[in-house]
């Protein structure tokens, strides 16, 4: 009875010690792993968060980009670390749904994640150019269905290639890897500029990325994937288009610390994205490059990017994408 009294008491007073050191957390500077290069949207909603983001948590925030293997090896290097809440990772739809619906031989899986949040939603929008005659997804498709459309992305594998692939499926076109031709470019800019100089007849990107080549005319957007019109774009929802499973086709950017990240960092975490997020210039930044704020408790979150995940893999696997490199 004696040691079981001691047992208890050790077992106590390690749980008081515990609880008392996640109380104090953070008690220094938090890395903040960023995927991708400098100027992508990731990059951009990274940065606009810190200043709001960094004044929450009391300590400063070490932004570092971590890049290649499209947001593969950032990734990993958060997998790897400690999960003590020091090391966290802005994720994005490419590295944690894209990337686990397409690649064979990625090295982790979003089990070894758990997200604390998703906070910015990036509508897709599909867009052609005004040359091409097209104004409407129906013409697209018709002239899909006759040949000789082709539509660029920002790499094989990509949101962008994946996106065109996933509309075209939805909107009844049989064998849509055959019936237009993909050209990948290096990077979404370099993607948008195809479309422009008519090297590529359509492109469904994040509105973000075509909103000034949309305000300027140069672009005609066919169709937005939110359930919600987008402003500045006038186009039809998908879902006013009959095609509301594309409200799955978005980007999205969110936080994630390695799997076994405590309870108790990922509730602070929570508070401290509440805070940020509804700081008015961050605000303001992200709606003017066409992004929804929208922040997600940890179980929406990770039921958000599941869901997604499982809708692209299964157009992947019912269409024969899978990347065995």
């Amino acid at each position: 009875m004696k040691l079981k009294l001691m047992g208890a008491a050790g077992a106590l007073i390690a749980s008081l010690t515990a609880t008392a050191a996640f109380a104090e957390y953070p008690d220094r500077p938090i890395n903040m792993v960023i995927p991708y290069g400098p100027g992508g949207a990731t990059d951009i909603s990274a940065r606009s968060i810190a200043a709001p983001l960094g004044k929450a948590v009391g300590q400063p925030l070490i932004m570092t980009n971590i890049t290649g293997a499209g947001g593969a090896t950032g990734s990993v290097a958060v997998q790897n670390a400690k999960p003590d809440g020091y090391t966290m990772l802005f994720a994005r739809v490419g590295s944690h749904s894209v990337n686990p619906a397409m690649k064979a031989t990625l090295p982790y899986t979003l089990d070894d994640f758990r997200f604390v949040t998703v906070y910015e939603i990036n509508p897709v929008a599909c867009a052609v150019a005004p040359s091409s005659g097209i104004k409407t997804m129906d013409e697209l498709i018709a002239k899909v269905k006759k040949g000789g459309v082709s539509y660029s992305s920002s790499g094989v594998g990509s949101l962008l290639h994946i996106a065109a692939v996933m509309v075209l499926n939805e909107f009844g076109v049989e064998n849509p890897l055959q019936a237009a031709t993909h050209i990948p470019q290096k990077g979404g800019g370099a993607a948008a500029t195809a479309v422009l100089n008519g090297t590529a007849t359509f492109i469904c990107t994040n509105s973000s990325a075509l909103a000034s080549f949309v305000a300027n005319g140069q672009l005609v957007p066919l169709m937005v994937t939110t359930p919600e019109p987008v402003k500045g774009f006038d186009a039809p929802t998908a879902a006013e288009l009959g095609k509301p499973a594309l409200e799955q086709l978005v980007g999205w950017t969110g936080i994630a610390g390695p799997k076994g990240l405590p309870d108790e960092v990922a509730k602070k975490w929570g508070a401290w994205m509440k805070t940020a997020t509804d700081d008015k210039t961050f605000r303001s930044t992200m709606e003017s490059r066409g992004s929804v704020i929208k922040l997600m408790s940890p179980e929406d979150a990770n039921a958000f990017i599941k869901a997604q995940y499982k809708t692209f893999r299964a157009l992947v696997d019912k269409l024969g994408m899978r990347i065995e490199g």
